[in-house]
């Protein structure tokens, strides 16, 4: 429904949407690049003005054995049920932390596969001064309390306060160690895991925001990760912004809605809060994969960090960490949050490990020369 009435507006005011075009970046001269996806080949293109929209990334936090066949992101296994794909088969174990788990065991329980336990790192219960708070947003309220009786009507385990500390294989299933916050330990065997800690900003390689042409404005979670709400109302904000830079007007725009979520996210991050705050990646074994991408350890990190002091380029250079297909979107953070409580780095941005260039993402080579062949014709 929405995106029909998505695409209705947009053939309304005249604007071609391109679809299965991936955005690749955007060099030094203004020229944009797009994967057509179907054709095989790469479109260059010269905006006076670009929006970037391309959402959130997932926050996962890693744990010995989440490298497995079977584990994947909370996030990813939603998207997979919205696409009208049924329950994978199995049993099911979610874990991690923050209210999306919660929405992802209710929508496995509408399809009458609840899963086998829902291990929260944190504990709404115990947060009465930002339940209170929350009761100024009533839509989360709601949106809460049909998720939640839906998951107390499956008879979901949630353990709330506790940890999935590691994971095995045993006999072709997975074995989660789940610790709570006494410190008792219990396994729960599932056929698949999903996993979720958070989500931030898909600002990884993105172009810095410009005030010239071409004018790179950025709207939505890739710009402050605040939810549908407060995206489709920043996604306003950004379209007047353009067109007053188009026009060279004075651009100050109001979004009431991006504040009020701005102050809801707020209030669940405390309502989340893990209970136990200290952290998790300190503890990490040696050897615990830390970029999935390229199979590169936690020891392997620390030993690059005993011999000296390297860079975050020195590290993603020569200890391939950030180096894989998700050019560091996953491991990026974790990485940097490591080396910060190894030494005094606690400053050094995400980006440091990921410098903004293009390609974003990925791309063929037959696709770019596709590209060029056509440009020196035309």
């Amino acid at each position: 429904m929405r995106w029909s009435h998505l695409v209705g507006a947009l053939s309304a005011a005249g604007v071609m949407p391109r679809l299965q075009h991936a955005f690749l970046g955007l060099d030094g001269d203004g020229l944009a690049m797009l994967d057509d996806r179907a054709r095989g080949r790469v479109r260059a293109v010269r905006p006076r003005a670009l929006v970037l929209a391309v959402g959130a990334v997932e926050r996962v936090l890693p744990r010995p054995g989440w490298q497995w066949p079977g584990v994947m992101t909370a996030g990813g296994l939603q998207l997979l049920l919205k696409e009208g794909v049924s329950a994978p088969d199995g049993d099911i174990l979610i874990a991690g932390n923050g209210p999306l788990t919660i929405a992802l065991a209710a929508d496995l329980a509408r399809l009458g596969r609840p899963p086998v336990a829902l291990v929260e790192a944190g504990d709404p219960f115990v947060r009465f001064a930002a339940a209170l708070r929350l009761s100024a947003h009533p839509g989360l309220v709601a949106e809460a309390a049909s998720h939640l009786l839906r998951v107390f009507a499956s008879r979901t385990p949630w353990l709330r306060g506790a940890q999935l500390t590691s994971i095995e294989r045993r006999d072709g299933r997975l074995v989660a160690s789940v610790r709570d916050r006494k410190g008792r330990t219990q396994a729960i065997e599932a056929d698949m895991i999903a996993l979720h800690d958070g989500i931030r900003p898909n600002d990884v390689g993105l172009p810095a925001v410009s005030s010239r042409e071409p004018f790179v404005v950025r709207a939505g979670d890739c710009r402050e990760a605040l939810g549908i709400r407060a995206a489709a109302a920043d996604g306003r904000h950004a379209a007047r912004r353009v067109i007053a830079l188009l026009s060279t007007r004075e651009a100050v725009f109001a979004e009431p809605v991006v504040e009020a979520q701005r102050r809801a996210q707020s209030v669940l991050a405390d309502l989340f809060r893990p209970v136990d705050d200290g952290n998790p990646l300190s503890t990490l074994p040696d050897e615990t994969i830390l970029c999935r991408c390229e199979g590169r350890t936690v020891g392997e990190l620390r030993a690059m960090l005993a011999e000296g002091e390297p860079s975050a380029r020195e590290i993603k250079l020569n200890g391939r960490f950030g180096m894989g297909l998700c050019q560091g979107r996953f491991c990026a953070d974790n990485v940097l949050q490591l080396m910060a409580s190894t030494r005094d780095d606690a400053g050094i941005p995400v980006d440091r490990l990921s410098r903004d260039r293009w390609p974003l993402r990925p791309v063929t080579i037959a696709a770019l020369a596709a590209d060029d062949e056509q440009r020196e014709r035309s």
